[in-house]
């Protein structure tokens, strides 16, 4: 038995994973059973693989990258909905399936589809499946997302290599027992973004004449977009786009020592600097837009990364 249940006593939701309550929408309560569960996901994709190379890298398909999914060779394909524990992803445009293939020649995970905290996720749930490539090896996890530009320097849809993130409004990732299994209790967060990963990232654009520039990523909880007052907030503070993803599934990677790299594509700039209203349909058709140059980059950047 599976799904999130609210309980009628105590407002909040828990998951509830064969019967057993393991975390509520605030933090993990039963590190055992989650760890069970988290190790029972890795496992049933192992023996889907049934002796094939595991990769060590996973790339998390945003809006526009959905035609890569299509160029991976060799590829298997798993519903969310038949790996143990994992929940579905409801994200208009986010197909909800784990490929395994080679891209670039080299063996790749690809999510096609993430999860939201919008969605009404507990953050657990959100960042389950970065636990569950922890345990299956991967090394290096890239982020790829649709975002707002706050900078205005910056031109729909240029992509924008994350150096850094803004993470108030997220809720805490790793908050409650630490599990030890996964890192540490107080990680450093110096470099979330792992440094040579980004210039490999920005280099291949650059050869590829692909525009890009460096720049730090807001994290909003969403599913409504920032007002205005927020978005001149964030660009006080430093930021150059906002989201409403990327920032939890980085750190529950940091947290496991998973390198990460991460990518936005601008689709819109952001509440209040263009006067005209946001809304869902210009962030698939500037992503659509973007789609070629994105699938070029991340297959260059594959093809480059060394582990």
């Amino acid at each position: 038995m599976r799904g999130i249940f609210r309980n009628e006593r105590y407002p909040v939701f828990y998951s509830v994973i064969y019967g057993r309550i393991i975390y509520n929408d605030s933090m993990i309560t039963n590190i055992s059973e989650f760890i069970k569960t988290v190790d029972g996901a890795a496992e049933y994709i192992r023996g889907v693989l049934a002796g094939k190379e595991i990769p060590s890298v996973c790339i998390v398909l945003g809006s526009g990258l959905g035609p890569l999914s299509s160029m991976a060779e060799d590829a298997i394909e798993i519903s969310y909905k038949d790996i143990p524990g994992f929940p579905v992803s409801t994200a208009p445009g986010h197909k909800g399936s784990l490929l395994i293939g080679k891209l670039s020649g080299k063996p790749v995970f690809m999510m096609n589809g993430r999860f939201h905290y919008y969605e009404g996720y507990p953050i657990e749930t959100v960042t389950f499946y970065v636990r569950v490539m922890g345990r299956l090896g991967v090394k290096a996890l890239l982020l790829t997302n649709a975002a707002g530009g706050i900078n205005v320097d910056m031109k729909v849809p240029e992509l924008v290599a994350i150096t850094d993130h803004i993470s108030f409004n997220a809720e805490p990732v790793l908050r409650g027992p630490n599990i030890a299994e996964f890192g540490t209790r107080f990680p450093d967060q110096c470099h979330v973004y792992d440094p040579e990963l980004t210039d490999t990232l920005v280099n291949c654009a650059r050869d590829l004449q692909i525009r890009i520039s460096r720049g730090v990523y807001a994290y909003s909880k969403g599913p409504q977009y920032e007002t205005p007052a927020e978005i001149r907030a964030w660009r006080i503070l430093g930021a150059d786009c906002v989201g409403m993803s990327t920032v939890p599934e980085a750190i529950a990677a940091s947290h496991m020592g998973i390198r990460v790299a991460a990518m936005s594509c601008i689709t819109n700039m952001a509440a209040g600097i263009t006067g005209q209203a946001l809304s869902e349909q210009e962030v698939f058709d500037n992503a659509a837009l973007a789609s070629e140059n994105s699938c070029a980059l991340v297959k260059e950047f594959i093809k480059r990364v060394n582990l």
